[in-house]
């Protein structure tokens, strides 16, 4: 017989284990609530600052030069603190899990399976997140490939191994005529000259191989391709003016990583002015010496071909010398 004072009541059994689950639950929801209102808290102060600077722009370069190269580098930086964001939650829940359910004897935790609001959650919110920043990556991709019919200034770019030619245009299209044109020697660095505030088409094609013109300050480059394809974009404006290295983004050949260029950006002024010395006969250096600017470029030098040098096989070397 089992003594009347040592009986179990099962639905005092219920009751008390109902509460003890409902009590964790309630814990579990608020610190769920609480890793949120800090990932949310940290959004806020990293959005408050210049978060590309404080952290080097997540990889990407700094300081563009025109509207579209700051909507691609605000891209950039939002997608990095979304990323964060999603991460430290991520990493917070499962370092929660790893401490809350360790084990503490052979007694399993309680179950979430079949747990529609959990699988609603994590299914429906990856959706939104890729949602929202597809949505603007294709808005500011649109912006960046967006022409106009009628820019203001229009430059043909011309690739071939291992030097640039820039050819100031007065229409569009390859049946447009060159009025003023700058080509790059092994001696002298060829200098792009453009103005801020003003619209620019570049037109690009090469002699030969593929090439890529890319200016970092722009914040992108464009594959320049040989034959009859024209690679075309626009910059609605540069903002900034200075001396700007540019490089050939793609591998071309022997001398690929010293094909550079350089683009100096000028007041409208000072373009027009440079643009009248060049159609009225005078070389690059010297229109940019008229308009008050550095003939030569500052932020690259010619490289240094060697083809005088035996550099493998030197011809002051002693015979028999070889291992």
């Amino acid at each position: 017989m089992v003594a009347r004072s040592s009986e179990v009541r099962p639905s005092a059994v219920r009751h008390s284990a109902s509460r003890g689950v409902g009590g964790r639950r309630r814990r579990g929801a608020g610190r769920v609530a609480g890793l949120g209102l800090g990932g949310v808290a940290l959004l806020v102060l990293l959005t408050g600052c210049d978060v590309g600077r404080a952290f080097d722009g997540f990889g990407w370069p700094q300081g563009g030069i025109s509207a579209e190269s700051r909507r691609m580098y605000d891209l950039w930086i939002a997608s990095c603190i979304a990323a964060l964001a999603v991460g430290i939650f991520v990493w917070g829940l499962i370092f929660w899990c790893v401490v809350r359910y360790r084990k503490r004897g052979n007694a399993l935790p309680v179950q979430t399976r079949y747990n529609m609001p959990m699988e609603f959650l994590y299914t429906i919110a990856p959706i939104l997140i890729v949602s929202v920043l597809f949505y603007y990556t294709a808005i500011v991709q649109t912006g960046v490939d967006k022409l106009t019919k009628n820019p203001d200034v229009t430059v043909e770019v011309v690739a071939f191994k291992w030097n640039w030619q820039f050819n100031y245009r007065d229409g569009q299209g390859p049946d447009a005529k060159t009025t003023a044109s700058t080509l790059g020697t092994s001696e002298v660095i060829p200098v792009l000259v453009l103005p801020t505030n003003r619209s620019i088409r570049f037109e690009e094609t090469s002699r030969d191989v593929i090439h890529s013109f890319w200016v970092p300050e722009l914040l992108f480059k464009r594959d320049v391709m040989p034959g009859k394809i024209r690679n075309v974009f626009e910059v609605s404006s540069l903002e900034t003016e200075g001396a700007y290295v540019g490089r050939c983004a793609e591998l071309c050949g022997s001398y690929h990583a010293f094909m550079n260029f350089e683009l100096r950006v000028v007041s409208p002024e000072q373009y027009d002015q440079f643009l009248a010395a060049k159609q009225g006969g005078k070389s690059t250096q010297d229109a940019l010496i008229q308009i008050g600017e550095k003939p030569y470029a500052e932020t690259t030098e010619p490289f240094d071909t060697r083809r005088t040098h035996s550099n493998f096989n030197p011809d002051n070397a002693p015979a028999g010398t070889g291992s």
